[in-house]
């Protein structure tokens, strides 16, 4: 296969309409868009969504949602899924090379969920007040 040869799939393209040729093309004399009026005229059209005046569709109806800025770069790890970790000092690097958190995470935070069975020490990372509770009861610490 060469560039040269290279050709769009047949039927992907069209012929653009050619107007203004003359009766018989039922696209001559005002090229298909009837008589006088706004639409007729070049230049001549409304915005996209506007109703004739009315209040339009997205302005009628109520505004819903929200996308978090920071959403991206923060993330939360169950007090079960340390117990996986080979360290015992645990910090966003050493997330990082357990693969429990992406290159992208800027700030943790460990919840209450599941058990601790042996002493780590947190570095560097928030904790709920549950998962406090849970780590120094299994004999480590927060820093």
């Amino acid at each position: 296969m060469h560039l040269n040869t290279l050709k769009p799939a047949v039927g992907s393209k069209q012929k653009p309409k050619r107007v203004g040729r003359g009766i018989g093309s039922t696209l001559g004399k005002t090229c298909g868009r009837g008589h006088k009026g706004q639409k007729a005229r070049s230049g001549g059209y409304h915005k996209v969504g506007f109703e004739g005046g009315q209040m339009p569709l997205h302005r009628r109806l109520p505004k819903v949602g929200f996308r978090s800025r920071t959403q991206r770069f923060v993330d939360e790890i169950r007090l079960s899924e340390l117990n996986r970790l080979p360290v015992d000092v645990v910090d966003l690097q050493s997330l990082r090379q357990a693969n429990l958190i992406s290159r992208s995470i800027k700030r943790v935070k460990i919840i209450a969920s599941g058990k601790i069975e042996r002493a780590i020490t947190i570095k560097g990372i928030g904790v709920t007040k549950g998962a406090r509770e849970l780590i120094e009861k299994a004999g480590g610490t927060v820093e």
